[in-house]
């Protein structure tokens, strides 16, 4: 078996050579965790040195703020280490270079970026022989909140290292008028990421910049990522007019975190949950979604890197570790602090991470299959016994006891006798072992595991149990389930939620796509044992108005589980579940249809691990419309009407009006109902005279309207254009269809709808 774990490769004492640099770093990082700013620390390309901006005593750096650190490359590697770059908020640059053979850092030169003295800087970064910086304009005297907002500009200047020292070129500024931006270099691009602090309409996209090329892309979070393709425009403000209108229709999620690929892409952390990567084509490829609500709990502390395939992410105290090709989890670690995950060159396929503690690799531990030895063949005879007895006990009409010793020895009556010596005919036979060599495997894997746990630090306590979980909810899974091991899931899955919840998405191979779909690789099988139908001794029971707490079944497990831990997947493993139960949802269509404990549809079997309060009642709709059930349907259009979701009732109303005449008509005429009593769906009349089924009448349509009609007020007016009543112009349309469509239309009524300027009610004229 594999597994991903953290192993610790020094600490901050192999640093210090009888210097106080671990107190000094700790101090430090005691001061970056308070500001909530990890991004605070540096790491050297190679990860031999650790630079940490310290924010809050000025009197290190002179009153002027730092703004970063960078590395610059030799223009030859064989020239030695990079050279470090330290920018200051007033432009200033001083360029240090790590010496081995005066072990220290010296300074070799110091220039200034900016033409202007009352400039700031605001980031920086290195992209190829470019140093690039965003700088901040002082306001002119006449300019307005607009202009000042914008009062940014990105420049540009050539940097070289030689013997000589470093040598910049002039400044080229390569965008004006711009607002605030954070940037990133991947590859030969830049990013301008804009500061999600501010709730301004520029803030709803960001920039992707070639210096080489001095072509500009704009980019959104959305799905619709390519908003304007390249680009020479040198001006904000003309860069985005052609977006204008599309800015104000797009809400995309804010960026919560963000790192480079190194080849031109970007890794975006969402404020939705999910890990994304932003390719330099312009298109976002979603890879992960967070559980629900764990950015929000966690805080903000986040770093996330890409490792060959493998994503790693922090989010507080918990580092995640994914699989880039399909979205799956490998791994869960807990933290005892907050990390900042690193890479280093010198290794780019590992992802490290530096916490307060010291410097961790993620490490592959290989443990070996388990071997069959002598005792492997005893505890196989054992195995086989205890099975044997259980088997025989629970179909045998006798009350007494068979043990594993009476059974050896023979028993007392004639059937464990016989039981015994089939046994032992087929124990002394090899074709035993070989059919069941791997659930011997399985086996003494799980009593490994257990020794594990018994003899594990605290430190690896949770990740054995972690495993124990996951092998016993594999186990259990593995054949059919009867009442004593489903109370014995039920168990595990109340005391240890979490694991279970893991294991489950592991057992089942569960993906979601960038779409929201699930999917599943798991066998056909494993299905079937989950989506067993609810039996008598495993439901649960009400006697006296209370509830006994007996054993539920494993597909109400899975939607506890999901409902606990990722609630939004709920309708969607109910999808999956109908797809996976053979379409068995949509057999029984009938509304008359009684349903029994073993024909209970799956969405009943969902909707029971709702709470009763009301609370999640958009889950309820969704799972409702999810099991296509005719009574189902209805049920979530009455609860969205209730709520007056009326472009949701229209969009369910168009979506299942299709799929049966009797359920169009049931449909249409609920919602007929309501164009009668208010006038909230008439932006969707349009939509509904469309849904209108072929059998209906003018004197059906009118016997709906007039039954349902709400008294008619003293004050009101027949043809009144905003009143709360439904009037002859709404209906004219509707009415005039069905006219057309009936092969003898009734002269009364087209007489009043042929009328150009009617004069009296239609309801009044009716009666």
């Amino acid at each position: 078996m594999t597994r991903l774990a953290l192993e610790q490769v020094t600490d901050f004492g192999d640093f210090t050579k009888g210097k106080n640099l671990k107190e000094f770093f700790k101090q430090a990082y005691s001061n970056i965790s308070s500001q909530n700013c990890l991004s605070d620390v540096r790491l050297s390309p190679d990860g031999r040195h650790i630079h940490v901006i310290v924010r809050q005593p000025k009197m290190l750096t002179g009153n002027v703020p730092i703004v970063d650190v960078i590395y610059i490359p030799q223009s030859k590697p064989e020239d030695g280490a990079s050279v470090l770059g330290v920018i200051f908020e007033n432009g200033r640059v001083e360029f240090w270079k790590f010496l081995e053979c005066r072990s220290g850092w010296h300074l070799l030169q110091t220039v200034d970026l900016c033409k202007s003295p009352r400039a700031k800087v605001i980031s920086v970064c290195m992209c190829q022989n470019f140093i690039i910086w965003c700088e901040e304009r002082p306001p002119s005297e006449n300019s307005n909140s607009v202009s000042s907002n914008l009062r940014f500009c990105i420049c540009k200047k050539t940097i070289e290292v030689n013997e000589g020292g470093v040598s910049l070129g002039n400044v080229k500024i390569a965008l004006h008028n711009n607002p605030q931006y954070t940037i990133i270099s991947s590859g030969d691009l830049v990013y301008l990421l804009p500061d999600m602090r501010e709730n301004r309409v520029s803030c709803k996209v960001f920039l992707a910049w070639s210096p080489e090329h001095d072509s500009f892309k704009v980019h959104s979070a959305c799905s619709c990522t390519l908003m304007k393709s390249s680009s020479k425009e040198s001006d904000f403000k003309r860069l985005v007019t052609d977006c204008i209108g599309l800015l104000f229709t797009i809400n995309p999620p804010d960026i919560c975190g963000f790192s480079p690929t190194g080849c031109g892409d970007l890794l975006l952390l969402l404020s939705t949950g999910w890990v994304c990567i932003m390719k330099r084509d312009g298109s976002l490829h979603n890879i992960y979604k967070l559980p629900d609500n764990c950015l929000s709990a966690s805080g903000s502390q986040n770093s996330l890197n890409i490792y060959n395939e493998i994503l790693a992410l922090t989010i507080g105290r918990t580092l995640f570790l994914i699989d880039t090709k399909c979205g799956l989890e490998l791994e869960r670690i807990s933290l005892k602090t907050e990390g900042l995950l690193f890479v280093n060159t010198l290794d780019s396929h590992s992802p490290q991470m530096l916490s307060e503690t010291g410097l961790f690799v993620v490490i592959q531990n290989m443990k070996p299959s388990p071997m069959l030895s002598e005792d492997s063949s005893v505890l196989l005879v054992e195995a086989v016994f205890e099975e044997a007895c259980k088997y025989y006990q629970q179909r045998s009409l006798s009350s007494t006891q068979l043990t594993v010793e009476k059974l050896k020895n023979g028993g007392m009556f004639q059937a464990p006798i016989s039981l015994a010596a089939i046994l032992r005919d087929y124990l002394s036979q090899e074709r035993l072992m070989s059919s069941l060599e791997s659930e011997l495997r399985s086996l003494v894997l799980l009593e490994d595991i257990k020794t594990s746990v018994v003899k594990a630090s605290e430190k690896d306590l949770e990740n054995h149990c972690e495993s124990l979980v996951q092998q016993e909810i594999c186990r259990l899974l593995s054949g059919e389930l009867e009442r004593e091991n489903l109370q014995y899931l039920n168990s595990i899955f109340h005391l240890f939620p979490t694991y279970s919840w893991h294991a489950m998405q592991a057992v089942l191979h569960l993906r979601c796509n960038g779409e929201g779909l699930l999917s599943s690789k798991a066998p056909a099988e494993l299905w079937k044992i989950i989506l067993s139908p609810v039996q008598p001794t495993a439901n649960l029971a009400h006697c006296n108005g209370q509830q006994k707490h007996t054993a539920v079944p494993v597909f109400e497990l899975l939607c506890h589980s999901i409902f606990k831990f990722q609630p939004s997947w709920l309708p969607r493993i109910l999808e999956l579940a109908q797809q996976q139960s053979g379409g068995s949802s949509k057999s029984s269509w009938g509304y008359g249809m009684k349903e029994s404990s073993e024909s209970l549809p799956l969405y009943k079997r969902a909707l029971t691990v709702l709470p009763c309060n009301g609370t999640y009642q958009h889950l309820k709709v969704e799972l409702l419309l999810c099991s296509e059930r005719p009574k189902a349907i209805m049920q979530a259009l009455q609860i969205l009407i209730k709520q007056g979701q009326w472009e949701q009732v229209a969009q369910a109303a168009e979506r299942f009006c299709r799929q049966s005449p009797l359920l169009n008509k049931e449909i249409f005429s609920a919602l007929l109902c309501e164009v009668s009593q208010h006038r909230d769906l008439d932006p969707y009349l349009d939509l509904l005279w469309t849904l209108c089924p072929e059998d209906m009448t003018v004197t059906s349509i009118l016997n709906i309207v007039l039954k349902d009609l709400p008294d008619l007020t003293q004050n009101s007016r027949p043809f009144e254009a905003h009143g709360s009543q439904v009037t002859i112009r709404l209906l004219k349309p509707l009415l005039r269809k069905v006219l057309q469509r009936e092969t003898k239309p009734s002269q009364r009524y087209a007489d009043i709808l042929q009328s150009p300027t009617p004069r009296i009610d239609l309801f009044r004229y009716l009666f």
